[in-house]
């Protein structure tokens, strides 16, 4: 049976589709009848597309061409560094000291093997996971994926507008209030578009510069703290987390949530398409798949060195402390805010605003602006990645073309109202405690991009020769299901804790609605895979 894939790729400067067709004998097609490439989903994002020099050496390894696919990987690993991953990091510090630094290390090699799927499938195919789940899935279901992966990045962008709004507040002073700093990060709606005009790969130097930031003041608070180096490797390296009770063990299943966010999944496939590439030629595939995970394992790798840096400097200064301990330092500092720590013995408890006044009453004021430098950074880079998703979901699933501009306006403008209002009626520790409801939120949405990628990058219909291996569908199954499991567990700990009949029932009718959904895309890949020789 013949099988013809049709891969297109948006020319939009010049107004141009360009399609090529990538032909394989002996699979059936995973597209339904008229759907198998029949319409130009490009997204508005490929303005141009960057070319791969030509290298006749025989040199395994090009820096030249390295340099050439390096962008996309770094723009995806923002998502591993936003505030809501700074917020797991201080946490896991300031709770277990360097005991989980395993546990983030684990998390970020499962996701770098999830993002290297994803940058396959849109490598190979030519379509990012939501062009390619438009084709799959019928109306009614690829419209809940798409409302579940909507979710999941306007929970995204609010732990953005909160992550800035509170570095606006320590570095004004608090001058700036909560509620000010969140309306100041409607300015990102018009720095975003400002920026997108000039070219992709200013833009995607811009978020290198970024990065660097992070690295800098994060980097600095470590520098300053000195953390122990012994327990440090020891934390990361030994999977053992000695006298750790419930409240650890909750910390561990969060690092997860926070750092494979489903919306990256998204994204990584789409940022692929802007390297002009020949899917007819199957040499310039496997280069591509071979520069694109190296790229993607350097940025995961400089990713997880800043939420080392977060990790350590909560574990040494801040790890066993007491409320009145810490009191004291303040006073004697002369740093305000003092009523954040009252007068008992009880264990400190941190958050991204109060872990930055500790910094400061203990190293001094440059720590706390340091501190919210790179907080802001981080809120900054990852609103602008946050849009980008957005953009290739609503365009991959509904073939629905928006002006950036109106795209950036609703989904600020959904994440900034209830923001808003804990800003204006709630203190700084309500905002931030916000922050465990939008992990679960996340975390709950994780299947809506796990079981799809693995599905679509298992099909040899679909990726030929490319397509999964055994050991990589039993093995990816495996881990999708650790993933799913170690989140769902986040989340009945994170509803026990509500402590409310009413919302146990409203809890268990979601679930059971959601567990539902999931076992639609369950039986849908199986469908799908077992044909196929699985």
């Amino acid at each position: 049976m013949l099988m013809s894939v049709s891969l297109i790729s948006g020319d939009m400067a010049q107004g141009k589709a360009v399609e090529t067709t990538q032909t394989q004998r002996g699979a059936p097609s995973v597209f339904p009848e008229g759907q198998n490439g029949g319409t130009d989903v490009s997204s508005t994002y490929f303005h141009h597309k960057v070319p791969i020099p030509d290298d006749d050496s025989q040199m395994w390894f090009s820096f030249r061409k390295l340099w050439a696919f390096t962008g996309p990987g770094f723009l995806m690993s923002i998502a591993y560094l936003d505030p809501g991953n700074i917020e797991s990091d201080l946490q896991s510090g300031a709770k277990a000291g360097f005991k989980l630094l395993w546990v983030l290390l684990g998390a970020t090699i499962i996701g770098l093997l999830l993002q290297r799927l994803a940058a396959r499938l849109g490598v190979v195919t030519g379509m990012h996971l939501a062009e390619v789940c438009n084709r799959q899935y019928p109306t009614v279901p690829r419209i809940v994926l798409w409302l579940m992966v909507e979710l999941a990045i306007i929970g995204s962008d609010m732990q953005e507008v909160i992550g800035c709004a509170i570095a606006f507040n320590l570095l004004s002073s608090g001058r700036i209030p909560l509620w000010g700093g969140v309306l100041i990060t409607i300015i990102d709606t018009f720095v975003f578009l400002f920026l997108d005009k000039y070219g992709l790969r200013k833009l995607e130097a811009f978020f290198g510069v970024l990065i660097t930031i992070m690295a800098i003041t994060f980097g600095y608070e470590y520098v300053t703290v000195r953390p122990d180096q012994g327990e440090l490797l020891k934390g990361m390296f030994m999977p053992y987390c000695e006298g750790c009770g419930p409240v650890q063990l909750e910390q561990a299943v969060g690092i997860v949530g926070a750092v494979i966010m489903p919306h990256n999944i998204y994204l990584h496939s789409a940022l692929v398409k802007s390297r002009q590439i020949d899917r007819s030629s199957k040499k310039e595939l496997k280069e591509a798949n071979k520069y694109f995970f190296i790229e993607s394992t350097i940025a995961l790798f400089l990713s997880f060195l800043i939420n080392v840096f977060v990790v350590a400097v909560f574990a040494e200064a801040v790890y066993g402390r007491t409320n009145i301990e810490v009191h004291d330092i303040c006073n004697a500092t002369g740093i305000l805010h003092l009523d954040l720590f009252p007068l008992n013995n009880e264990t400190l408890q941190v958050d991204i605003y109060k872990g930055g006044v500790v910094l400061g009453c203990i190293f001094g004021p440059a720590a706390l602006y340091i501190w919210a430098v790179g907080i802001l950074a981080a809120g900054q880079s990852s609103t602008m990645t946050g849009t980008y998703s957005g953009q290739f979901v609503m365009e991959g699933f509904l073939n629905l073309r928006w002006s950036r501009f109106s795209r950036v306006l609703l989904t600020r403008s959904i994440a900034i109202t209830p923001t808003l209002l804990v800003a204006i009626f709630q203190d700084v520790t309500h905002l931030t405690g916000m922050n465990d409801f939008l992990n679960v939120l996340q975390s709950m949405q994780l299947p809506f991009a796990l079981i799809p990628i693995l599905t679509f990058t298992s099909l040899s219909s679909l990726m030929s020769e490319f397509a999964n291996g055994l050991f990589w569908k039993i093995g990816g199954g495996v881990v999708i299901l650790l993933v799913c499991c170690i989140n769902m567990y986040f989340v009945v700990i994170y509803v026990t804790s509500l402590n409310s009949v009413w919302l146990y029932v409203l809890a268990a009718c979601l679930c059971i609605a959601y567990l539902g959904f999931v076992g639609y895309l369950v039986s849908k890949s199986l469908f799908f895979l077992t044909p196929l020789g699985l």
